[in-house]
């Protein structure tokens, strides 16, 4: 039992990567307009980050110590500077959108503007990452977050032709109006949000919160190839949906709640209210990981107490850093900015960090100094070279098409 319980890390960090508020919608954009045919991407997407998950967690089983720790110790405090000052802003922004999720939910729930739970969601965000102890955090939210598997059941019930999706899904490109400048930015903002950066710095420090040894790789593993396949199904599952119900009609999506139609339709109101159980526990257990990714980061570059393994006031600028993060991301929502634009456009800002992230985990994850005979072997490394081209790739082109497309237009 404590080791199926032990798994929730990899549920919480692939719900909190793959299923957050800009991952529902984008996933449900993707399906309206494209059908099935950016599928692939989520499969390379999935990939890639158990790829970098696995070497990421098992530095932090084998070292002791988070990945982020080791990079600036490794690479030095330039190289590690630049790398917290990129993944800082882009983990603080998706903060501020998660807890516009968060309130985008509640807004489903009762019909009253998001923008008056803004501050409570605020709050009550910060209250629980102060005051809830990290298995706490991870199974409740990981858990609650797996009644999204109501878009699967939907999906069955709305009977979809499984030969067209699958068609789609076999002969990527864009269809009807769209362009490739519209297909490869969308396809860019999946890539960067199946691999974006707090996902991995967040799992390192968990699997140090827990704490894992070198006992511990099974586990590690686990919650890997459990975990973050899960959130990917779910990924594919709302594309779907959106897929059957959309993209025969030519329609585009921008909101959460007509992200959570096809439930409606396939299941009726007593559907709508798991999906939006599942938006709300998705997107607040998000919350939970970037405001934690952030104190860690900081933290874990300055060399302070950190982690909710110890008592606030032993740890005060870690909850600091995370307090001053979560009244960041109320700010910024505060400025009347769209919760599900404002998470599209750090997708892309994640894309364009992503060869500071990655490259650090890669040379880590060779150096004996930290973990002797764990080592990556060649197939890891082999994988890890081939996904860092593409993601150096993904990169460059990021805010190229973000410009010549208009956001995607």
């Amino acid at each position: 039992m404590k080791k199926a319980f032990a798994i929730t890390l990899g549920i919480l960090t692939a719900i909190g990567g793959f299923v957050d508020i800009g991952d529902i919608v984008a996933n449900s954009q993707a399906g309206a307009r494209f059908g099935m045919s950016l599928a692939w991407i989520v499969v390379v997407g999935v990939i890639g980050i158990c790829v970098y998950a696995e070497m990421a967690g098992r530095v932090a089983a084998v070292s002791g110590r988070p990945v982020f720790d080791l990079v600036r110790e490794r690479l030095g405090p330039r190289v590690g500077l630049v790398n917290l000052v990129g993944s800082y802003l882009v983990t603080v922004l998706t903060l501020g959108a998660e807890l516009g999720g968060v309130a985008l939910a509640l807004e489903l729930a009762t019909s009253v503007n998001y923008l008056l739970f803004v501050p409570v969601v605020g709050f009550v965000a910060w209250v629980v990452l102060w005051r809830t102890k990290f298995e706490t955090i991870e199974r409740v939210f990981g858990l609650l977050g797996l009644t999204l598997v109501v878009f699967v059941v939907a999906l069955l019930k709305l009977d979809p032709p499984w030969s067209e999706l699958w068609h789609q899904a076999a002969h990527p490109g864009p269809a009807g109006d769209e362009n490739w400048g519209t297909y490869s930015f969308q396809a860019v903002a999946l890539f960067g949000a199946a691999l974006t950066p707090y996902e991995v710095f967040f799992f390192s420090s968990g699997g140090v919160e827990e704490p894992w040894t070198a006992k511990d790789l099974t586990i590690n593993k686990a919650n890997v190839f459990i975990g973050f396949p899960l959130g990917g199904i779910l990924s594919l599952t709302l594309m779907a949906t959106a897929a059957v119900v959309y993209h025969p009609l030519g329609m585009r999506l921008d909101t959460l709640g007509q992200s959570a139609l096809p439930v409606v339709l396939a299941l009726g109101k007593l559907g709508l209210a798991v999906a939006i159980l599942g938006f709300f526990a998705a997107t607040f257990g998000a919350a939970m990981e970037t405001g934690l990714s952030a104190g860690y980061t900081v933290a874990q570059y300055f060399g302070w107490a950190w982690g909710k393994r110890l008592a606030p006031a032993r740890a005060a600028r870690f909850h600091t850093v995370v307090l001053v993060s979560v009244l960041i991301g109320v700010a910024a929502l505060a400025t009347m900015v769209d919760p599900v634009q404002l998470t599209e456009y750090t997708l892309i800002f994640s894309a364009v960090v992503l060869p500071l992230t990655y490259l650090p985990i890669l040379v880590v994850a060779n150096d004996r100094d930290y973990l002797g005979d764990r080592v990556n072997g060649r197939l890891s490394n082999t994988l890890g070279l081939i996904y860092l081209v593409i993601i150096v790739v993904t990169a460059v082109a990021a805010i190229p098409l973000l410009v010549m497309t208009g956001m995607g237009g």
